[in-house]
């Protein structure tokens, strides 16, 4: 799954499933943007190790809840690449709350995250892909999703995961004629620790069926994937990637 000379934009790529993500879609070739939003110290610890891998990377400070600052995120990548390959949209932010206690606010920054981040980055790469009749969006939804799963105390945040999914099977029909494809990864909860596989596959946990945690190289695999030529015929399907957990 050679991803020789693409282009690939990773949101939220600095850390944890999309420092994962990053890494494994460098390693196959890719060159990588990695966008972050505040955090500039993990931002420099992921380039100096994307680039001890021997990757082409650099990273853009940006906020993917704001359209006007994603569409000056697409225009940089295209200034400097001339193209737009790969968008895997990672970016999305989890909180515990009842609904009685929360606020409308609170509600709003889940959406925001979790779900209008994704419209706003794959509209913004969308004239660029069809222009070259080529594109792949990843989007990561959660566990269940693609079943409208529910959960106390995280409404906002599994009406999103939801949503994600109804807007990108939507968006894979709509552009499946312009060589664009659009699916889901599903990943089950990730041990902020970022184990290797090496190391998750040394822990049992009983909560999943495979019998270990699960690590960022395991979304990681999924994505790329979904990213490759040989995903070509591979459109609007949503991938748990979970070790068995909720099944």
């Amino acid at each position: 799954m050679s991803l020789q000379q693409r282009v690939a934009v990773v949101t939220g790529g600095t850390r944890g499933i999309g420092k994962g993500i990053a890494l494994a879609l460098g390693r196959a070739g890719a060159r990588l943007v990695v966008a972050y939003r505040s955090n500039k110290a993990a931002a420099q610890n992921t380039l100096r190790q994307l680039h001890a891998e021997g990757c082409e990377v650099f990273a853009v400070e940006t906020d993917v809840t704001d359209p006007s600052k994603v569409n000056l995120l697409a225009e940089t990548v295209l200034q400097r690449y001339g193209r737009l390959d790969i968008l895997v949209n990672n970016v999305g932010e989890f909180r515990w709350h009842l609904l009685a206690e929360s606020t409308l606010e609170e509600w709003q920054e889940i959406l925001s995250s979790n779900l209008m981040s994704v419209l706003y980055a794959s509209k913004a790469a969308l004239p660029i892909m069809r222009r070259q009749r080529w594109g792949r969006i990843i989007n990561l939804g959660a566990v269940g999703a693609e079943r409208a799963f529910g959960q106390a105390k995280i409404s906002a945040y599994a009406a999103a995961k939801a949503a994600v999914v109804a807007f990108s099977r939507s968006l894979a029909i709509e552009e499946a004629r312009n060589g664009i494809t659009v699916n889901v990864v599903n990943p089950s909860n990730l041990d902020e620790k970022e184990l290797t596989l090496d190391e998750a596959r040394r822990i049992h946990d009983a909560r999943y069926p495979i019998g270990r945690p699960p690590t960022a190289e395991d979304v990681a695999t999924a994505v790329k994937f979904f990213a490759s030529d040989e995903a070509e015929y591979v459109t609007g399907q949503v991938l748990n990637v979970s070790g068995g957990w909720l099944l």
